[in-house]
């Protein structure tokens, strides 16, 4: 028998034939592991959350939950023998019932997991006391997806699915809500998979993210790796943190490896993949790489300049019409506009030499 918690073999699911992802597998080898799947809008993503609840049947592969086939080609274990709770990402309440009672629909399913926190508690950690006695007609989106998470979480599942549950939820409230609901998983070792189109939720509540595009799993990994290393341009280009530079590798043989851009000059670092000296690459280079320093004599022409509260990301262009942003700290002594020349420091080190 398997000793993974969950795992996911050779797996086609399939909602349509433009909506399916091709051979899936991936395991969640511990209890209480949280795994956001993370990918733009219409990749299939629910589609793997509903056939892993049981509500849609597998294609091809196999599902094992605790050791157990769950679904296969040939088997679809009924949703309810399961103990997999989902939350859905549109409003799946019962219309005839207030807030509380719904939420109390979760207690019913009496499994024997721990689990303490009351249907108060969660009201009152979920910011729903003040709307317990209403109906679902007469709240919003977000407080409905509240509800649902509530009523998921009283449950006690062996395993949990969140369909975007803070996509509705106002950006004032949604930090605190991450923090709380991933303390109150860790807590009781709640297994839990995720769906997100948002990568900083994802990087933040996943113990691992899988990244789902064009109809396939492209990485699972950590987040850290999946954000420093990823895997393929098309990943690096969906979490959209920076844009490629043509490079060349003049020296991959030694601790610190070198690379030479034609207005950048020499650039610093660790490749993460192995490429020959002399090899003509891609760089991925994110705004966190360049370092502004205005005493440099690499100097690059300002084209656009974004406030983004804690620090301004500025965009420069090099000469061929590369555009490269920069983050730089809102505190710094002064601020760029557009056309003037912005210095950056040189030689360029940056850890991680993604290239491909």
């Amino acid at each position: 028998m398997s000793s993974n918690f969950l795992e996911i073999k050779n797996a086609t699911f399939v909602a349509s034939e433009k909506n399916k992802i091709d051979n899936v597998s991936l395991t969640i080898k511990e209890k209480g592991e949280i795994i956001c799947l993370l990918g733009p809008s219409g990749v299939g993503k629910t589609t793997i959350l509903r056939t892993i609840a049981g509500l849609q049947d597998l294609k091809f592969g196999e599902i094992k939950l605790k050791g157990k086939t769950i679904s296969s080609e040939n088997f679809n274990l009924e949703p309810e023998k399961r103990n997999i709770a989902m939350c859905f990402q549109d409003n799946s309440l019962f219309p005839h019932f207030n807030v509380l009672e719904n939420i109390n629909i979760g207690a019913k399913r009496k499994n024997g997991s721990k689990f303490n926190y009351s249907d108060k508690d969660l009201l009152n950690i979920l910011h729903l006391e003040d709307i317990q006695k209403k109906y679902p007609h007469q709240i919003s989106s977000g407080e409905a997806q509240r509800v649902s998470l509530a009523r998921s979480l009283l449950s006690r599942p062996d395993l949990l699915l969140l369909d975007e549950p803070f996509a509705n939820i106002d950006a004032s409230l949604k930090d605190e809500l991450q923090k709380r609901i991933k303390d109150i998983l860790k807590e009781f070792n709640i297994t839990t998979i995720i769906v997100t189109h948002d990568s900083y939720e994802a990087f933040f509540m996943g113990d691992k993210c899988g990244i789902l595009l064009n109809q396939s799993l492209k990485q699972y990994d950590v987040p850290y790796n999946i954000h420093h290393e990823p895997n393929s341009i098309d990943v690096a280009n969906f979490l959209n943190k920076g844009i490629f530079i043509d490079v060349k590798v003049i020296d991959s043989e030694c601790a610190v490896h070198r690379l030479k851009h034609e207005e950048l000059g020499e650039i610093r670092g660790k490749l993460s993949n192995n490429f020959p000296s002399g090899s003509k690459v891609k760089l991925l280079l994110q705004p966190e790489d360049l370092i502004h320093d205005d005493q440099s004599k690499l100097k690059l022409e300002v084209v656009d300049r974004k406030f983004r509260g804690t620090n301004f990301v500025y965009t420069l262009k090099t000469k061929k019409g590369e555009h490269l942003p920069v983050f730089v700290h809102s505190h710094h002594i002064h601020q760029h506009e557009k056309s003037e020349k912005f210095g950056v420091k040189s030689p360029i080190y940056i850890d991680h030499l993604v290239c491909f």
